[in-house]
């Protein structure tokens, strides 16, 4: 069995962070295991409140992964401070990891900020050169690209800007579109387009983290990062339209779909 690691957050509703990584490997017939990172109080109407792991902890529990049962693959999603993804990265080059896929969390859909400001330069000189594929929605790309994304052709030029941060597939969520909800796979100059059209549903709650980790599950299976991401893409598309309605916000997806 092909094993894959979540190093993420905790989302006590169970729709996102470490919760829908282990749901989605579990999915995919993949081994998951997770390294906490952060404890959230959160459910389907928003995040209340945050707090961070210790840093020794974290690196306690990387130890405990890698010096055991070796990933054939990483998700990296919530980490809110310099400290943390120092901490992370550190260990990433240790144990040598690999097909490391980043979601570049920032901000939950409620708005609560995940990632401190102060940290998303270490996030962008630490962890993008790390990782074998990054998937920031827009919001995240203008963070850490510098560039204003309003078209499809502004998506191109934040990518082709995190050029200078990865050697990775870079791969622009296009939720925030006005117009479409085509997604940017890009590779040194090679642009793929995911041409999707917009689920008509309320429950959007963790589908970043799912995407992410089922790209993760897929890359471990021996798909390549294009097939990877056009089958993740599926899945939480699936997930999304089984019409699937817990809580009284943003619902999770239907990560057995």
């Amino acid at each position: 069995m092909k094993t894959a690691l979540t190093i993420a957050g905790s989302d006590s509703s169970g729709g996102a962070g470490i919760q829908a990584d282990l749901k989605t490997f579990t999915a995919h017939k993949v081994y998951g295991m997770s390294v906490i990172t952060a404890i959230t109080a959160q459910n389907t109407c928003g995040v209340t409140d945050v707090h961070d792991v210790p840093v020794e902890i974290v690196k306690k529990q990387m130890d405990a992964v890698y010096t055991d049962i070796v990933p054939d693959g990483v998700k990296i999603g919530m980490l809110s401070s310099p400290k943390l993804i120092l901490a992370v990265a550190e260990k990433l080059q240790e144990y040598q990891a690999e097909k490391i896929v980043l979601d570049t969390v920032m901000i939950s859909k409620s708005g609560f900020d995940l990632l401190k400001p102060e940290a998303v330069n270490t996030l962008r000189s630490e962890l993008l050169k790390l990782a074998y594929v990054i998937t920031p929605n827009i919001p995240e790309a203008e963070r850490l690209s510098g560039i204003k994304i309003e078209t499809k052709e502004d998506m191109l030029k934040a990518a082709k800007a995190l050029e200078a941060y990865t050697d990775g597939y870079i791969l622009i969520k296009g939720g925030h579109l006005k117009d479409t909800a085509d997604d940017l796979l890009y590779d040194h100059g090679k642009a793929d387009w995911f041409l999707s059209e917009r689920v008509d549903t309320k429950n959007t709650h963790g589908t970043g983290c799912t995407l992410s980790s089922a790209i993760a599950s897929n890359l471990v299976l021996g798909y390549s990062p294009f097939e990877a991401v056009k089958r993740a893409k599926e899945y939480v598309t699936r997930a999304m339209s089984t019409g699937l309605s817990l809580g009284h916000g943003a619902g999770p997806l239907n990560h057995m779909v």
